[in-house]
């Protein structure tokens, strides 16, 4: 019980932890965006789901919770870029969550800063304006 209540209390700081993220050392503009399409790796069946995170809401991939804080994309006139701010925890029943992951994903280079997990691989896709929706995406 008190573990949950942490871990709520967590969730519940979390804006203003956002307040506190670097942004990227970037030399082309890029634009906010309030969707991040994301890619994950089941290692243990081999299956690849794309699905989609709003900012600053908590989604689950497996036994991992996976919350975007900032997505931002290059407008077309410049080289294609899509950069997320990502937070990524571990919660096991039972257990209390281990944070394994906090920082910038790139989607043109996804092993520069990748989530290291022996199960599990995300990495960033795109940003795009609007939800349309998951498609594969694993409950």
């Amino acid at each position: 019980m008190l573990r949950r209540l942490l871990f709520v209390a967590a969730l519940l700081l979390a804006p203003a932890v956002a307040a506190q993220i670097p942004e990227p050392q970037t030399q082309y503009p890029s634009t906010p965006m309030p969707v991040a399409v994301l890619q994950g790796l089941d290692k243990i069946t081999a299956r690849i789901y794309t699905f989609e995170a709003p900012v600053d809401q908590t989604i689950g991939f497996g036994t991992l919770k996976v919350t975007v804080r900032v997505c931002r994309k290059r407008p077309p006139e410049y080289p294609p870029e899509s950069t997320a701010y990502l937070e990524i925890v571990e919660q096991r029943p039972e257990q209390q969550a281990n944070a394994l992951f906090k920082g910038w994903m790139f989607a043109s280079s996804p092993g520069l800063n990748p989530l290291e997990h022996p199960v599990y691989d995300v990495w960033v896709i795109d940003c795009k304006t609007s939800s349309g929706g998951a498609s594969g995406a694993k409950p």
